[in-house]
């Protein structure tokens, strides 16, 4: 039993030693970036924590859903085709600025 504790001992001693590597030097400033600063304090922490699980807002993805719309908009030839991306386009340009004003309201407490 003793080497299985020492091996676990070893493991977590490795894993701290790694964890202190990582972290600033005490008494170094925080860096914030602008976009914490410009997020409202009552969505600050929720959106850290997406940002720590490498999850991306919703309200991210429809930017660049946006985007790739406005491209293949741009590309497409007049017709059926054409009607149906700027169908979509202003379907989804209005769900963005249905959930982007939900934030705003969210973000006011």
């Amino acid at each position: 039993m003793s080497g299985i504790e020492d091996d676990i001992e070893r493991r977590i001693a490795r894993a701290v030693a790694g964890w202190q590597q990582g972290v600033t030097r005490p008494g170094a400033p925080l860096v914030i970036d602008e976009a914490w600063l410009q997020t409202p304090q009552a969505l600050r922490l929720p959106f850290q924590v997406l940002k720590n699980a490498g999850v991306p807002p919703r309200e991210i993805e429809l930017l660049q859903q946006r985007a790739r719309l406005r491209e293949r908009l741009e590309q497409a030839a007049e017709g059926a085709e054409r009607e149906r991306l700027a169908r979509q386009l202003c379907e989804l340009e209005q769900n963005l600025a249905l959930r982007l004003e939900q934030l705003r309201r969210l973000g006011q407490g």
